[in-house]
């Protein structure tokens, strides 16, 4: 059945008895999400604000049990002219339909997949639906899965959503959402929303292309020197000169450093030699290479020609770094030596039934020789060099032969054959087969970051439908085998001019792939979408006060930063002129009261949004007048002499008040003190006027109101009277600033 959000208990019998039951559970699916304003505490549970003031809480959010576990939501001020459905969604982001839901229309009242809440005396109460209780509260247990119904919260964001439901579909006033993360995943709401791919999505692009090593064959980044070395053959079309050999470039610009092109052959004469494999890198710089048909030779960047040994027997097939720094190991088919490389004498060796490559697990004293025609591979254990065991190739014999390398961080085992890649533990066992739409050709990890590289190459013949020229980049997690970053096309790498191989930078940061058939290397680099790192949280602030919402991202370009408000509950949103720095800061004021305010981060991979937050402004009490800014207001009036004197600047209100002529102990006559005075100060006012004086440093004239409790002086002694409130307070929380400055004057936020 169709997966749908709403379930609820009741039996056949009641459907019968409700017209219109079929169509609800067509219908369960609408429903459109509105940002809500997370709270900062990643742990559980946690709640969120809906755009009308509702109160969504989940008692657990982070950890969740991938089989499936119970979750309690509550919620509060939820209108009780709508319906709601709770369950669990796909979330699309902000003012998308979180779709599809995991779970299926309850037709027996035995699934909790999801519940239905409506207004009480609605038709559907008691029998498929529960009533709110008063306040538009409602507390129920939903049981929720990392996967089903098509929907895996492992590969896309999910959150418990309430929704309106389907009699109201296009009422978006309901919808509040709380991301949620099963065990081994990060919280989903950590990094923000992504608008066009989730937020901290990865991705590789071309940053330059590499033309000047021939026809590439094999790659190694070197770990101390870091120049990257290419194993070359010639090709014959580019150019007179033969490029054979091993060339050593600048990774960053990929000009040749180095090119050392000829290699001790059959006689021990220099001749022009290609380097067909890279075993691996010698201490400090350089490598050992193989080069037809049966050299093992080593150089290093600046060197005129290789130094090696020509071994006897068949060519070799495979090579790799032995088990001393003296040695290397060596496949000639089926034949596996451990040889000495300054005299090129076998040490050990061993005869398997069938194979021609291996990769070697030194960590782990293992060796995996595959035998692609047989359909079989076998361990070999390197302390005793002896078979230890031998496991069955899926798909049988005759399968393409691609790559065999090892994980060193795990010891699993990757095979690529034809159009897959067999993931074997370091026991043998199979755990994984993915799937390419093209071959797979080569294989390099990142222990640091636990990602597994695969470049796929296409099959290069356009009579087959499968073939269409383009190769394709893949990047998977090495412990859930998760792609890991977005899949990238390889325009013209195919398969008909030899094998693809790359290497990986340590972190990722940049990939090599090479293209024999157009003798060149791509250099790829890592691309990241804004992952939003500090978040804005609700406020709320007095009239006057100073606000500062902060927000902050990370990614590959550096994202930039605007911030947006809605003045219509998260219905639209525009840009805040001129906010283009990580906080926002502004003055408030009551007509903000109830504005959301959201940060949007760009890069050259995608927009990511933070939750919306809420800004509450509430109108400054009448102490507030009297401290802050009754304080500044009346300033140092001076009532001594017989002459009127000016307080000081007032922060709202106007400029200071005026202190008359009168009410003197020091000459002059009794005045009535001139007009009267009015300030203001988040929305109460106070006026003073008429003959007397004034205290808390009002404006002289006994028969107006007064504050009594700012700063100032004593009209008639001159004594100092404290403000019974704080003349500034700081509150800081999860990203967000408040503090109050009674003289600073900041236009609002919108």
């Amino acid at each position: 059945m169709t997966s749908t959000p709403g379930t609820a208990p009741g039996g056949q019998s009641r459907l019968r008895r409700r017209a219109g039951t079929a169509a609800v559970a067509a219908l369960l699916l609408a429903g459109i999400p509105v940002g809500a304003a997370v709270s900062a505490d990643a742990g559980t549970p946690k709640t969120a604000t809906g755009p009308q003031g509702q109160k969504l809480t989940v008692s657990a959010t982070t950890g969740l049990d991938p089989a499936g576990q119970k979750v309690r939501v509550q919620g509060e001020g939820y209108g009780l002219t709508t319906g709601i459905y709770v369950a669990l969604c796909k979330d699309n982001g902000d003012n998308r339909v979180p779709s599809p839901c995991l779970g299926g229309a309850d037709m027996s009242g035995g699934s909790k997949t999801s519940q239905w809440i409506v207004p009480p005396g609605d038709p559907y109460e008691g029998d498929l639906a529960q009533a709110f209780g008063p306040g538009g509260t409602f507390d129920v247990e939903i049981e929720i899965a990392q996967k089903g119904d098509g929907l895996d919260c492992a590969e896309v964001a999910c959150s418990v959503v309430t929704r309106a439901d389907h009699r109201a579909a296009g009422d978006r006033t309901q919808d509040v959402r709380i991301p949620v993360a099963f065990a081994g995943q990060d919280p989903g709401d950590g990094g923000g929303e992504g608008v066009d791919v989730p937020a901290g999505t990865i991705s590789y692009k071309s940053a330059a292309e590499f033309t000047t090593a021939g026809k590439p064959l094999d790659l190694l980044l070197h770990p101390d020197s870091k120049k990257l070395y290419v194993g070359a053959d010639n090709l014959p079309d580019t150019a007179d000169v033969d490029e054979r050999g091993l060339h050593v470039l600048n990774p960053e610009t990929g000009t040749s450093e180095s090119w050392i092109s000829q290699a001790p052959g059959s006689t021990g004469a220099l001749r022009a030699s290609a380097a067909a494999r890279i075993a691996g890198p010698l201490p400090g710089d350089g490598v050992v290479y193989n080069y037809p048909l049966r050299g093992v030779g080593s150089a290093k960047s600046g060197d005129e020609a290789a130094s090696g040994v020509w071994l006897a027997g068949p060519t070799i097939t495979d090579i790799a770094p032995g088990t001393t720094p003296d040695t290397v190991l060596v496949a000639q088919g089926a034949t596996l030596s451990e040889i000495e490389r300054a005299t090129g004498t076998a040490t050990r060796t061993l005869t398997l039934p069938g194979g021609t490559q291996f990769a070697a697990d030194p960590e782990r004293g293992a060796l995996w020789y595959t035998d692609f025609a047989a359909g079989k591979m076998h361990r070999v254990d390197l302390t005793s060099f002896t078979v230890s065991g031998s496991f069955d190739l899926p798909g049988g014999p005759g399968g393409m032969a691609g790559f065999t390398e090892t994980d060193p961080a795990t010891g699993a085992v990757w095979v690529g054959v034809d159009r897959s890649v067999l993931v074997f533990d370091a026991a043998g066992t199979l755990v994984k087969t993915l799937v390419g739409k093209d071959l797979a050709r080569d294989a390099a990890f990142d222990t640091a970051s636990g990602r597994a590289y695969v470049v796929w190459q296409d099959g290069g013949d356009l009579s087959d439908p499968a073939n269409d020229n383009n190769g394709t980049l893949t990047v998977y997690g090495t412990e859930d085998f998760a792609v890991a970053a977005k899949v990238l096309s390889l325009p013209g790498n195919h398969s008909q001019a030899g094998a693809a191989s790359l290497a990986v930078e340590p972190g990722g940061t940049t990939v090599f792939v090479t293209s024999p058939a157009e003798g060149k290397i791509t250099k790829l680099v890592r691309q990241v979408s804004p992952l939003v790192t500090r978040a804005p949280a609700d406020l709320t602030a007095k009239e006057g006060e100073e606000v500062a919402l902060t927000a902050e991202a990370e990614g590959a370009p550096e994202p930039t930063v605007r911030w947006q408000v809605s003045t219509d509950g998260a219905q639209t949103w525009k840009d805040v002129e001129g906010a283009t720095e990580s906080a926002l800061t502004f003055t408030a004021r009551t007509a903000q009261d109830g504005y959301r305010y959201r940060a949007e981060f760009r890069n050259d991979v995608g927009t990511t949004r933070t939750a919306a937050v809420t800004l509450t402004v509430t109108a400054a009490t009448g102490g507030d007048t009297g401290g802050d800014v009754g304080g500044d207001t009346g300033g140092n009036g001076d009532a001594s002499n017989g002459v009127g004197s000016t307080g000081g600047d007032g922060a709202t209100g106007g400029d200071g008040g005026t202190q008359t002529s009168g009410g003197s102990t020091n000459g002059g006559s009794d005045s009535t003190g001139g007009s009267g005075y009015t300030g203001t100060s988040g929305g109460s006012s106070g006026t003073v006027g008429g003959s007397g004086s004034t205290v808390g440093g009002g404006v002289a004239g006994g028969t107006g109101t007064a504050a009594t409790s700012g700063g100032g002086s004593l009209a008639a002694t001159g004594a100092t009277v404290m403000s019974v409130t704080l003349p500034s307070a700081g509150l800081v929380g999860a990203g967000v600033l408040v503090h109050r400055r009674a003289r600073r004057r900041t236009e609002g936020a919108l």
